[in-house]
């Protein structure tokens, strides 16, 4: 497969949804956890969405529990909890990995496209640079998600044109997907 538009993401009740639905948008495709530092990105997901919706932007949300087990809950619990504390109103696909034998293909096609280059300036760079490296001490040349909240973004002829580890600004998140719309 050689486009975005050949692979599919599931709902919560296992329904297919084809990326190629989505084709002329830009797309923000993030995997998330409910527990976790990062979580509050949710609320700039969210503004962002509402912001730039009607201008071409859709949010691939993809819950995943592969990081410090902060994404425990079922499809429905990690939906409630986002609707509840953060207003979210973009659609939640079915929980799934994002690293590993059991990844959703989609995240092998975008790891192939934009690898990890780092962390950047960030209070917690050195925390998950020193807890990564514990573990693997050659995980900056890998191209694996690193942590929730990875975010990629596709630009509306489907090309994978950008990928924002979680520590980077938001604001720089809102200002690359506001130059593609």
């Amino acid at each position: 497969m050689s486009s975005i538009y050949d692979y599919s993401v599931f709902t919560p009740k296992g329904e297919e949804v084809k990326l190629s639905t989505f084709k002329g948008k830009v797309l923000l495709i993030v995997n998330t956890a409910t527990g976790c530092g990062f979580t509050p990105q949710y609320e700039q997901l969210e503004e962002m969405y509402r912001q730039y919706h009607d201008k071409g932007l859709e949010i691939i949300d993809i819950p995943c529990n592969q990081f410090g087990n902060q994404a425990p809950g079922s499809d429905d619990e990690i939906h409630q909890f986002c609707t509840l504390h953060f207003n979210t109103t973009y659609e939640q696909f079915k929980k799934s990995e994002v690293n590993g034998p059991n990844e959703l293909p989609l995240y092998t096609f975008l790891k192939s496209k934009k690898g990890f280059e780092g962390f950047g300036e960030h209070k917690l760079t050195a925390v998950l640079n020193d807890m990564l490296g514990k573990a693997d001490p050659d995980f900056a040349k890998k191209p694996d998600i690193k942590w929730n909240f990875t975010k990629f973004i596709v630009d509306r002829n489907g090309d994978v044109v950008k990928r924002f580890e979680p520590t980077a600004d938001m604001a720089e998140v809102d200002a690359f997907v506001a130059s593609l719309l």
